[in-house]
């Protein structure tokens, strides 16, 4: 499989973790991981693998509870109906104005892997 989706953000990605295994994402629906604090929504759709953070941008409502329309790859906000590309993160429709971070994946073998930003040393 390709990488789905870049990543979008204030730091640049520099780090592969792995993220879960293809068999814990169903087809065409939204699943809700996290990696540290990190809450991020997981889409396979057809051969991809699509990540984007799970909290709405609008209200802060988890999106991995809402609908997943793979035909135009987007996911909706269940609790205001703001949708999303899942590709890019760009709002698409109000009330939310601002995107959604992105996450590059790729698929080796049965498993998944996520392209997170590199961690600050403190």
């Amino acid at each position: 499989m390709a990488i789905a989706n870049q990543q979008s953000g204030p730091k640049p990605a520099k780090e592969w973790e792995l993220l879960c295994g293809v068999n814990e994402l169903k087809s065409g629906e939204a699943t809700r991981l996290e990696i540290g604090d990190l809450k991020l929504s997981a889409s396979k759709i057809n051969e991809s693998v699509y990540v984007v953070s799970d909290m709405c941008t609008h209200a802060n409502y988890s999106l991995s509870d809402g609908p997943l329309h793979p035909e135009n790859l987007t996911i909706e906000c269940w609790k205001h109906g703001a949708q999303f590309c899942l590709s890019t993160g760009a709002a698409l429709t109000l009330p939310a104005t601002r995107a959604l971070d992105t996450f590059p994946t790729e698929v080796h073998g049965e498993n998944v892997y996520i392209h997170l930003p590199k961690k600050e040393k403190q």
